[in-house]
């Protein structure tokens, strides 16, 4: 079937912060779009979707190198508060890169939110235009035209489409979608440690131990960064050293291993 029709497709997202407010965030952000298959939202409609219908835009985006805007509930009248700049199509689904605008006001308000209360701002919503679509069973299978059961046991497809916009929203439709990353690390290379303190307590630690075990890696960290511009010699500078060193080892580790990537996924 061939029409041009505008869809709305709504998504979970998770988010870190940048803590430090001494710094200008970057606002860089990480989100899963839409999922592959079968599923059914939180609002009943059912969509099933494969990299095929998307193929043919997704190329014409990369080559086009125009970002595609990210707005807060598809308020597309108003100016958009961030940009999606990379997309990556894989077994799982359609995911992208891009970053909040916190250098504007409506920006630096929305990353505001999404700091303090991440949970409180909980998706993404995917703004799709369908070419041509059709509609399958749960298992794929196109339905015959003029079918009735379309409307009780259909899932739409789009076969030939795209996306318009992404948009931050309130309310999550599809679970399996979620911003991934927003910042571990500041622009200067360093860890935001008040962050990896909240991603402890999101990961189930006590406030009190989750603050305790960042105040250590920050402590760490700076007797290690302090002994390196003196020559003390004696042994509690060395004990420092070997402390501090572990703590900036076990902070790479929590980066390249699945820890880090479990925690990215709370906050």
């Amino acid at each position: 079937m061939t029409k041009q029709i505008q869809m709305v497709f709504e998504a979970k997202l998770k988010l870190g912060q940048q803590a430090d407010e001494g710094q200008q965030p970057t606002g860089l952000i990480e989100a899963t779009w839409t999922t592959w298959g079968a599923r059914e939202g939180a609002d009943g409609r059912k969509f099933f979707y494969q990299p095929e219908g998307f193929a043919q835009w997704a190329d014409e985006f990369k080559k086009a190198g125009r970002p595609l805007p990210m707005f807060v509930n598809h308020e597309g009248q108003n100016i958009p508060v961030g940009e999606w700049t990379d997309l990556t199509m894989d077994e799982n689904g359609m995911s992208g890169k891009g970053r909040i605008f916190t250098n504007t006001n409506m920006g630096s308000d929305l990353y505001t939110v999404m700091k303090e209360s991440p949970k409180m701002f909980g998706g993404v919503s995917v703004g799709a235009y369908a070419d041509e679509y059709q509609w399958v069973t749960a298992e794929g299978e196109v339905f015959p035209a003029g079918s009735a059961d379309v409307w009780d046991e259909g899932y739409f497809q789009i076969t030939k489409g795209g996306l318009s916009e992404v948009s931050v929203v309130m309310y999550p439709n599809n679970t399996k979608a979620e911003i991934s990353k927003l910042e571990f690390y500041r622009p200067d290379g360093s860890a935001d440690l008040k962050v990896f303190e909240r991603a402890l307590r999101d990961a189930g630690l006590a406030k009190e131990d989750a603050k305790k075990a960042a105040s250590v890696f920050k402590s760490a960290v700076a007797m290690r960064d302090a002994n390196g511009s003196t020559s003390e010699s004696n042994s509690e500078s060395r004990d420092a050293d070997k402390d501090a060193a572990k703590a900036v080892e076990l902070l790479r580790e929590l980066e390249n291993r699945e820890l880090l990537a479990e925690l990215s996924k709370r906050i």
